[in-house]
């Protein structure tokens, strides 16, 4: 090709997605960082040098690197140490017992034992442990174990001894302390969980570079380049923007960052804001992005906040965890400081008040590109996809939760709202970008079971949560990477393999766009990834 540059890696003979607009080729050519051309196979042989890497794909499929649009990088790092009680490690109550009690056995007296993902719709026993059963576990020591959700969370009697909760402990607003006949059950929800956060044991600073490192790694193995860190701030305040800035100085930031800074009660924006860090600042290995504010729960722990009440509960309809005039009066102060906002909104009432305050903030000071968020937006209803569209807002889904949660929503708001819930489809077909993501560690990093849902729309057990929501697997791969870039505000940089755009490309183990939906979710994964043209991980070691 005419005036192009050798290429210092060439990607050929298989298929290349390079966006929804630009469809497929055969090669793509990368130099300098960047996508430097794409095309057939033989167009793509005239850039091959003496220095030129070329990797055969074999039909394979390389598609831009994945996009993670909303997890917890940091504290997803910080608990890959700590007890993993999913169902998948952990299928009955008492496997988790028994788990904590060889985690006791093994601990100091008096050391915390910390656990995160049971799911008490997935155990046996269909409940969660209870405080006299983690008592019996864990005697010497206090255990803190967070439901999957990360909303509600069952903790022993030492652990709420030393948090100060009692019988007594007044419930806070937005918040839940669960007694029954008089005596705490060890179940904390929202707000009232701040207590025990509290005094829970602190992460060192190396910790938490430590911890980065180690989320961004396993983010490589799956394809997965580029991440907002969804609430920077949440459990170590202001050290953890620190420790960002450390791990990038010292080599240890392996993805892409945006930086979505805890707003709201607790939140470090003040702060932030002092110092200049704001939406934008930063470069295109970390940047600042939005501020994360909460306003409700999760659906599966009943918290989130619905207009109508949860099935067999007349009297629950979630938890609001600010008042109207509280949220307003957050949303236009960032918003006024010049922050995205990125706030936390799963049942319709929570949409509804997140909707309110961002139109009175936009009517305040107007801003046609500011592109707040709505992140979940699991529970909206048609006439909030209308303001959505009218105000810009974008939602920032998690389409794995109808895998890992689905059948639970059935069960607690009733299949008309749960089969309506992330309503992928309508949301493109409206104009607006739904970002897929984790959430995790809600939800595991590993990608494949959220691209089979967006395609099939079905649980884990099988069930199709409205197969009129169903995407193609192009639709699924450009929310998994373009439209992630657009809600980060970086479409101008990468999200599409298109020539100027950043060589950050993950490799797949086969077409994705031509396998069997189970074959992507069972039998899948990523063979390649590079990051500004750098091979970052390398499976088979074909790039070396």
């Amino acid at each position: 090709m005419p005036n192009l540059p050798d290429a210092d890696l060439v990607l050929t003979n298989g298929r290349v997605f390079r966006g929804l607009r630009e469809g497929m080729a055969e090669a793509v050519a990368l130099w300098a960082g960047r996508v430097l051309a794409t095309g057939t196979s033989a167009e793509m042989a005239a850039l091959v040098g003496p220095a030129t890497r070329v990797v055969d794909l074999r039909g394979r499929l390389a598609t831009a690197g994945l996009h993670d649009a909303h997890l917890h990088l940091l504290p997803y790092g910080l608990g890959m140490r700590d007890l993993d009680t999913t169902p998948a490690a952990l299928p009955t109550l008492d496997a988790l017992l028994a788990a904590v009690r060889a985690r006791a056995r093994a601990a100091a007296p008096g050391a915390w034992i910390l656990g995160r993902g049971h799911d008490q719709f997935e155990l046996d026993a269909k409940r969660h442990p209870t405080r006299e059963e983690l008592d019996a576990a864990a005697p010497d020591n206090p255990v803190y174990l967070v439901r999957a959700c990360g909303h509600v969370a069952i903790a022993n009697s030492r652990a709420l001894a030393l948090a100060g909760i009692d019988e007594a402990t007044p419930v806070p607003q937005g918040g839940a302390i669960e007694q029954r006949d008089g005596r705490l059950t060890g179940l904390l929800a929202e707000t009232g969980r701040d207590r025990l956060k509290a005094v829970l044991p602190d992460p060192g600073d190396q910790d938490l570079v430590e911890a980065i490192e180690r989320a961004g790694r396993a983010c490589l193995a799956y394809g997965i380049t580029s991440v907002m860190d969804a609430a920077v701030g949440m459990r170590a305040g202001y050290r953890e923007v620190v420790a960002y800035r450390t791990a990038q100085r010292t080599g240890r930031l392996p993805v892409r960052v945006n930086q979505c800074l805890l707003g709201g009660p607790g939140g470090i924006v003040e702060r932030a804001h002092a110092e200049g860090v704001v939406t934008g600042a930063g470069d295109d290995m970390l940047r600042v992005g939005p501020v994360k504010i909460f306003t409700d729960g999760s659906a599966g722990g009943r918290t989130a906040a619905m207009s109508q009440p949860y099935l067999g509960e007349p009297e629950t309809r979630g938890l609001m965890l600010l008042k109207d005039a509280e949220m307003a009066a957050y949303v236009s102060d960032y918003h006024r400081m010049g922050y995205q906002l990125a706030v936390h909104a799963i049942g319709d009432a929570a949409i509804e008040q997140t909707l309110d305050a961002f139109e009175a903030a936009l009517a305040a000071d107007p801003d046609p590109d500011r592109r707040h968020r709505v992140e979940h937006c699991g529970f909206n209803r048609p006439d909030q996809i209308d303001r959505m569209v009218r105000l810009g807002v974008e939602p920032v889904p998690q389409p794995v939760f109808h895998y890992d949660f689905g059948d639970l929503y059935r069960t607690v708001v009733g299949d008309a709202r749960a089969f309506a819930a992330y309503p992928m489809r309508t949301w493109i077909a409206r104009g607006l970008r739904p970002a897929a993501s984790s959430d995790a560690p809600v939800c595991d990093i590993n990608p494949f079971p959220n691209l089979y849902t967006m395609v099939t729309r079905r649980t884990s057990r099988g069930a199709v949560m409205d197969e009129g929501q169903v995407l193609t697997m192009a639709e699924a791969l450009a929310a998994f990477t373009e439209f992630g870039a657009y809600v980060n505000r970086c479409e101008h940089h990468r999200g599409r393999l298109a020539p100027g755009l950043a060589a950050d490309v993950a490799v797949f183990s086969r077409d994705l766009l031509a396998a069997a939906p189970e074959a992507v979710l069972h039998d899948t994964r990523c063979d390649l990834t590079i990051r500004g043209g750098v091979v970052v991980h390398d499976a088979a070691g074909e790039a070396s």
